[in-house]
């Protein structure tokens, strides 16, 4: 089997594949990639046997056909110190080894027999569910959520992302660790079958670097243990997370009659420069907002520091006192992109919703909420 391609595209795909491999894995079929030669295509796949991501180059010196695993670490690496050449790789599928020649060079690899890499997992059935989304769509549901996703290993349903289809013309997304919670609704979608799935959070962030790639649309099938993400050059298959998620919708307040309106980066720089101040084991920061005006402070008694800024705002509802931890509110704020957020509140002990202020598209709806800590 031999073929010729690209130093720098087979690089691009492989730094991307290899993602997927574990540096924990116990078997070491799992640190190869397999390669399936079949006409002019060549298919490149990873897999930690959870997550399995393929790709396909398009070849034009091609002979012979096979399937072999290939060790990923020494090719990646080696094909990092290549300038843009083609590289002619000749694979003996007899004793597995793979003879790479550049133009200058020659390189030895031992591979692996095909047959002991593991099968994909399998999709079908009769509880098979079907969409296909934008994949900007896709990449702004991951990106504004993923950050609420937990991991909390005894509690592995709420490690990764809700994906609520229960309405056949929107898509939901949610992510949430029990302190914070975000979610992401939109309904510039095509009619679809009911249905709904935890996906894990390895493949969504594998998905979350190969969206901006992706200019077309993307299917996406799952039943109830598998789904299959496909992508014009991709194919992403994984084990779905398994139980029931949380009833998210019962955490999010519907009385909040406190609400103020801030500048989302002003609000943003000044809760870092105040956080500096925090007690490290708490991490705490006080919001004391009343007449248009927001009061941010830290303060650690340990080292007698303390920090405060006041910001304008707009606020209407009674003067509140809320803590939060910092972190948690950095991480709310850098995921809404508005200009302006409100934040909405009833008291200082329940949860405070974050949302946009001006929405930038009428068929998105994005919500983030955090629990308070005591002050």
């Amino acid at each position: 089997m031999k073929f010729v391609v690209s130093s720098s595209t087979l690089l691009s795909h492989l730094q991307i594949v290899g993602r997927v491999i574990s540096s924990k894995t116990t078997l070491p079929i799992l640190n190869c990639l397999l390669f399936k030669l079949e006409g002019n295509t060549l298919e490149i796949t990873a897999s930690d046997l959870e997550t399995r991501l393929s790709t396909k180059l398009t070849l034009d010196n091609v002979s012979g056909e096979g399937t072999i695993a290939i060790p990923n670490k020494i090719l990646t690496d080696t094909l990092k110190e290549f300038s843009e050449q083609p590289l002619t790789f000749e694979l003996d599928m007899t004793t597995q080894r793979i003879s790479i020649n550049s133009e200058n060079g020659q390189y030895n690899i031992v591979g692996q027999p095909a047959d002991e890499y593991p099968s994909t997992l399998q999709m079908g059935g009769d509880d098979e569910v079907s969409v296909t989304v934008s994949a900007e769509l896709l990449l702004n549901s991951i990106t504004r959520t993923i950050f609420a996703a937990g991991d909390d290993e005894m509690r592995p349903v709420v490690n990764g992302l809700f994906f609520d289809l229960m309405e056949s013309n929107a898509i939901t997304i949610a992510a949430t660790d029990g302190i914070k919670l975000a979610r992401y609704r939109c309904t510039e979608v095509p009619e679809h079958a009911l249905g709904s799935f935890i996906l894990p959070k390895k493949p969504a962030q594998l998905l979350k670097v190969l969206m901006p790639r992706e200019a077309d649309s993307v299917n996406i099938t799952f039943n109830s243990r598998v789904a299959q993400i496909n992508l014009t050059d991709y194919t992403l298959v994984c084990r779905l997370a398994e139980g029931k998620y949380p009833n998210y919708n019962a955490a999010i307040p519907t009385n909040t009659p406190n609400v103020m309106t801030i500048d989302r980066m002003d609000i943003y720089s000044a809760i870092r420069r105040v956080s500096h101040f925090a007690n490290a084991a708490t991490n705490q920061i006080k919001f004391a907002i009343a007449n248009n005006q927001c009061e941010i402070s830290a303060r650690d008694d340990d080292y007698a520091v303390s920090g405060q800024e006041m910001l304008p705002c707009e606020f209407t509802g009674d003067a509140i006192q809320i803590g939060f931890k910092a972190n948690d509110m950095l991480e709310i704020l850098s995921n809404l992109t508005t200009t302006h957020i409100s934040a909405c509140m009833s008291d200082a002990t329940h949860a405070c919703l974050y949302v946009p202020h001006e929405k930038e598209n009428p068929n998105e709806d994005i919500l983030m909420l955090i629990m308070p800590v005591g002050l």
